[in-house]
């Protein structure tokens, strides 16, 4: 795999920069030799924290994962990345598209059944009003949700806010 790494508030040190590459290297097996790995180190106040994005045909694997101790960190996030490749694999590979970015030994082998395959219980319907981003944020406020989807009024497409940490809000607009 190949690796890029970037630091923001922390200097990547070769020793860091090594241990990133052994842990996430582990991972080899799942992926073919030239899938990309992105992973950032920062630190905030007492939080080290690594985020690690590997891009893939029709979506991306990502985890995120921050303690007191940098190296904790990046051991948590490899058996968080893990842990989705297992659960997912066969939604994954019966994309056909997401097939090549795996190994075909990781492909070929058997999978248990999951217990916790995800299942749609309940779909909603519900008509879109044409409004601006801010008017979104108060709907969704008096509503009480996490997130709120509507026809943005100034680029007449579907969009969605959210609530973010520190009473923050975050606007979703499509990429075609």
């Amino acid at each position: 795999m190949r690796y890029t790494i970037i630091g923001r508030n922390i200097e990547v040190t070769p020793a860091l920069k090594d241990t990133v590459q052994d842990k996430i290297g582990k991972l080899d097996k799942y992926f073919t030799p030239d899938t990309e790995v992105h992973a950032t180190l920062s630190v905030e106040k007492d939080k080290q924290k690594i985020e690690v994005t590997i891009p893939v045909k029709g979506g991306i694997i990502r985890a995120e994962q921050s303690s007191s101790d940098m190296y904790v960190s990046i051991d948590l996030v490899e058996e968080i990345i893990e842990r989705q490749i297992k659960k997912y694999k066969n939604k994954l590979i019966d994309r056909k598209q997401s097939a090549s970015f795996f190994s075909q030994n990781f492909i070929e082998e058997e999978t248990p059944q999951q217990e916790d395959e995800i299942r749609i219980v309940k779909t909603k319907r519900f008509g879109i009003k044409p409004m601006d981003p801010e008017e979104a944020c108060i709907q969704m406020e008096l509503l009480g949700h996490n997130f709120y989807v509507f026809l943005n009024s100034e680029t007449d497409e579907v969009n969605v806010v959210y609530k973010r940490k520190g009473n923050t809000y975050g606007l979703i607009e499509p990429e075609f």
